[in-house]
């Protein structure tokens, strides 16, 4: 039985901020969440709240602004960060991505915009990093595209042929950012999109593979055989999310919820791409056999019949479990970053809505 499901119903009388506190405070008690939540509509905090501790160790507490890995949320920036490189015509959409990555010339049909939409058909790097490498040192993305090169991991399926989604685009497409840019994926997102945005709490940040100190971190938690809190690097250095910190560009952005509602807010602006380029952003893809996909640049697409266009991704990794819900028919947004998985703690996004729609 999913967590929810034990959970008493808010009373109708009480505002949407009480319901909301109600349901979190409800899970926090049950042990299945740890972060922080920030519910706006139009732009505007209805509810901001942190719920339990950023340090497990050291009894450390969240608060609004502590900085979280953002584990696949980072996909969105990575996918902004090709948007405006093409916007300055230094790349395009559908360049080969041998162009840019001329290692990957056996790839030779897969295109940049392949890569964003997750139809290249590339297999997901993880796996075949878990099973290959020599996990004594960090992979980074130039190892995944030597590795990729090399041995040339047969495609799923041929390019814009079906939707899978695989953290391979993404890396690739952060190397891309390098490359075309001349600056590193950490510089260019800093340069072009977090101080443009006054996103002061937000990095690339790789905690394992280049350590640096950031103030009010939220520490990554999982739950060990014994229920404790514990960080990821207790299973050592052979644990994968250890040695594959060096890899960005599916993830390593770091961020604060309220940083992320600055993120949310300019999409509805022109601060960084007009609307012609949004809606390329915000739309799926034909495929093959004539059929639109439900992911567009780096979100995941849906039209709802109670809540309107929903824009939206969520986030697992190394102890962290996030979500953002952008309802753009109705200037809703929904942030909420966790930094304690228990593999029982995904279930909340259904609820939350539910209480925003009376």
């Amino acid at each position: 039985m999913s967590t929810l499901m034990c959970l008493s119903l808010p009373s109708l009388g009480q505002t949407k901020p009480a319901q909301l506190d109600s349901l979190f405070t409800e899970l926090y008690r049950q042990g299945s969440f740890n972060g922080n939540v920030l519910v706006a509509e139009n732009g505007v905090p209805i509810f901001e709240k942190s719920y339990g501790k950023a340090d497990e160790q050291s009894g450390r507490p969240l608060n609004a602004e502590s900085v979280f890995e953002l584990a696949s949320l980072s996909k969105a920036f990575t996918a902004m960060g090709i948007v405006l490189l093409q916007k300055q015509g230094k790349l395009h959409y559908d360049d080969p991505i041998a162009k840019h990555l001329p290692e990957l010339a056996g790839y030779d049909k897969i295109t940049i915009r392949h890569l964003l939409h997750h139809t290249s058909g590339l297999p997901d790097y993880t796996d075949y990093f878990i099973e290959h490498w020599d996990k004594s040192k960090f992979a980074t993305n130039l190892d995944l595209i030597n590795a990729f090169g090399q041995v040339r991991p047969p495609v799923l399926f041929q390019p814009n042929e079906r939707f899978n989604y695989s953290n391979t685009n993404y890396a690739l497409l952060g190397t891309i950012i390098e490359r075309v840019s001349h600056q590193s994926y950490a510089d260019f997102l800093a340069l072009s999109i977090f101080k443009p945005l006054g996103m002061k709490r937000s990095l690339v940040y790789q905690s394992r593979y280049k350590p640096q100190k950031v103030e009010n971190y939220a520490l990554g938690h999982l739950i060990d055989s014994t229920g404790h809190k514990v960080q990821p690097d207790a299973y050592g250095k052979t644990f994968f999310t250890y040695f594959l910190d060096g890899i960005t560009g599916d993830r390593t952005v770091n961020s604060s919820v309220r940083d992320l509602l600055l993120w949310d807010q300019s999409l509805y602006s022109d601060r960084l791409i007009n609307d012609r380029e949004k809606e390329e952003v915000f739309s799926g893809v034909t495929l093959l056999n004539g059929q639109t996909t439900d992911y567009g640049f780096g979100w995941m697409l849906k039209q709802d019949p109670t809540y309107g266009k929903l824009v939206s991704h969520s986030g697992s990794w190394a102890g962290y479990i996030h979500y953002i819900d952008r309802h753009v028919d109705s200037k809703k947004t929904i942030i909420i970053l966790q930094n304690m998985d228990n593999f029982n703690n995904r279930v909340a996004m259904d609820r939350v809505r539910k209480i925003l729609y009376p």
